[in-house]
C-alpha cells in the first residue's frame, strides 16, 4: 500500500504532517478521523478532518496535493447526496393524506 505525507490543519494536529494511506485512485480518504482515548476511561473522542486542495499551480492552475482541515463540528458524511435521500417535507408531497377527504 502507498502513502503519502500529509499536512494537517487546525484543531490539536496543526502543523504536523502524517503519512496517510492512499486509495485505490491514488487520493488520501475525504474524511481521516482520529480517535483519541479519554484520560477518565470514557468512550474516545473522535477529531474529524476534512480532505481540501493543499495549492495550484501559478501558470496552469493545476491542482498540486492534499491537506486535512479540522472539521470541529464533526459533520457525519453518510456517502454520496443523491437527490432522492434529502430532508423530507412535511405534506405538499403527490399522495394525499389519510384524512384529506375530511
Amino acid at each position: 500500500m502507498k502513502s503519502q505525507d500529509t499536512p494537517f490543519e487546525g484543531g490539536p494536529l496543526d502543523g504536523r504532517v502524517l503519512p496517510v494511506l492512499l486509495g485505490l485512485t491514488g487520493h488520501p480518504p475525504k474524511v481521516y478521523r482520529v480517535p483519541v482515548p479519554d484520560a477518565a476511561g470514557g468512550p474516545p473522542t473522535v477529531l474529524v478532518y476534512r480532505r481540501v486542495q493543499s495549492r495550484r499551480s501559478k501558470r496552469l492552475g493545476l491542482h498540486q496535493g492534499w491537506k486535512y482541515a479540522y472539521d470541529p463540528e464533526g459533520r457525519a458524511s453518510g456517502g454520496p447526496k443523491w437527490p432522492w435521500s434529502g430532508p423530507r417535507a412535511k405534506g405538499g408531497g403527490a399522495t394525499p393524506e389519510s384524512h384529506a377527504d375530511e
